[in-house]
């Protein structure tokens, strides 16, 4: 069985945590481990291959340092040009799983939900294993507990033996009358977008629905680069796909679909009410994250990142606090957190992309102040990393170290400052800042000049293949 862990999705709907360029998958939710770690952690005891991660490309060292983490070496990583949603990602990964193994079985995976009974889960895998051997289209479907409208369904038709039932419908999301009616039936199950097919199914289903999107994703992995750590589509052809789900492209319309149903304490954390429904709660039905000080306040999700956060006499109220930005949403109201974003994005507003603090695979920036001709950035450098050689052309550059001992590169010199000390970069000159220690580097780097954007570098050499 070959894992494939969808890593896609902009999970909107929980900013102002989950953003563009760092979303909910990359986050630490429910305890220690993010979302694509808890995923691929599930997988430890399936007797199973290495994982096949599908990523967008701007998220690749985000993905290969949340895999080291986890001391996971020998997992593959496709990356995406552009999005183009499951379809084509699944097909990308079969036909490259189809390279080594003629008969290989997927187990599709997005890498954003949360499982808590793992036991359950392998259960269901087995079951759908054997209906995906005998050539089944399979899903997964979540058994229903009450009437959710923010998820669609998938109705059960006739009995497989003890393993599932055949599709007899996807449902779109329903009101909340239908969702009621849903659940009483006990004839529907949420769609989890959770898969398991051979590989060879698949893309014969897809060939036989949607030729071009399998022309074009066959195209794509055949021209498809080998680097050192990743897999890297090319975007002249993989951009020509249309953006299509599995369930349009291919489950909607096979006569193999079979959905397994799955019991197992299951959540896609698709919103805010979501998340507060799975957390610890204190007596007065609150969970509370971070830095947090209430009085008379029930059932409210609040969530602090980096300032204290207070609320007096409130309820059923959502409150997230990040260093740039705050959201209050009725916990009734929460899935238009989107519209908050769609008109940030309109306004070309940063906050709906990136977080204040950026993450680099070298380690880590927060730009902590700014102002007209200059910007005071807070600098992480892991051990062992190195920045990039580079000339800016519009801005100088004051290094001073905070914590552990900086390598400087600056023209023709080569230097090392610690703690106290300082160096300065001129405009125009070439430089690099290494961290040759055992431990984080941590400095102030303050700039100055006229123009100060993250585009103005020129890069000649880089250890992470970024000019």
């Amino acid at each position: 069985m070959l894992p494939v862990v969808l890593c896609g999705g902009a999970g909107t709907r929980l900013w102002p945590l989950s953003r563009q360029h760092y979303p909910k998958q990359f986050l630490a939710l429910d305890g220690e481990r993010t979302l694509l770690q808890q995923t691929l952690m599930r997988l430890d005891d399936l007797d199973s291959r290495p994982a096949l991660v599908v990523c967008h490309h701007e998220h690749r060292f985000i993905v290969a340092e949340q895999l080291r983490e986890l001391s996971v070496s020998d997992a593959d990583i496709i990356l995406e040009p552009v999005a183009k949603n499951t379809a084509p990602a699944i097909a990308v990964a079969a036909f490259h799983a189809l390279k080594n193994d003629d008969d290989a079985l997927l187990l599709v995976l997005p890498a954003d939900h949360l499982i808590k009974n793992t036991e359950a889960f392998h259960a269901a895998i087995a079951q759908a294993e054997v209906l995906a051997r005998d050539d089944k289209l399979v899903t997964f479907g979540v058994v229903a507990d009450k009437a959710e409208t923010g998820y669609g369904y998938i109705k059960k038709g006739n009995r497989l033996a003890d393993l599932g039932f055949a599709v007899e419908a996807f449902v779109e999301k329903p009101d909340l009358e239908t969702a009621e009616a849903y659940l009483i039936s006990a004839d529907y199950l949420w769609n989890s977008g959770m898969f398991m097919f051979k590989a060879q199914c698949y893309l014969a289903a897809l060939k036989a629905q949607r030729p071009d999107l399998y022309a074009i994703c066959e195209a794509a992995v055949e021209t498809m680069t080998t680097g050192t750590d990743f897999l890297r589509l090319d975007e002249s052809v993989f951009s020509r796909c249309a953006a299509e789900s599995v369930d349009y492209a291919v489950m909607e319309n096979t006569r193999d679909a079979v959905v397994v149903p799955l019991d197992a304490q299951w959540s896609d954390l698709g919103s805010w009410s979501a998340l507060w429904e799975i957390s610890e709660k204190d007596p007065a039905g609150n969970a509370i994250i971070g830095d947090v000080t209430l009085h008379d306040v029930r059932d409210c999700y609040c969530h602090a990142s980096s300032k204290l956060l207070t609320a007096v006499g409130v309820d059923n109220l959502v409150i997230i606090e990040t260093a740039d930005a705050i959201m209050v949403s009725s916990k009734d109201r929460v899935q238009d957190v989107k519209q908050i974003v769609d008109r940030l994005t309109e306004a070309a507003r940063p906050e709906a992309t990136v977080h204040r603090q950026a993450e680099r695979p070298w380690g880590s920036y927060d730009c902590i102040d700014q102002g007209e001709r200059f910007q005071v950035k807070r600098i992480v450098v892991k051990p062992g990393a190195a920045l990039s050689l580079q000339i800016h052309h519009h801005r100088a550059e004051h290094w001073i170290v905070v914590k552990g001992t900086a390598k400087v590169s600056r023209g023709d010199e080569v230097f090392f400052i610690t703690e106290n000390q300082s160096s300065y970069i001129p405009m125009g000159v070439k430089h690099r800042l290494e961290n040759p220690g055992v431990l984080p580097l941590e400095m102030i780097e303050v700039q100055s000049g006229s123009y100060l954007g993250e585009d103005d570098i020129v890069r000649f050499d880089d250890s992470y293949g970024r000019y």
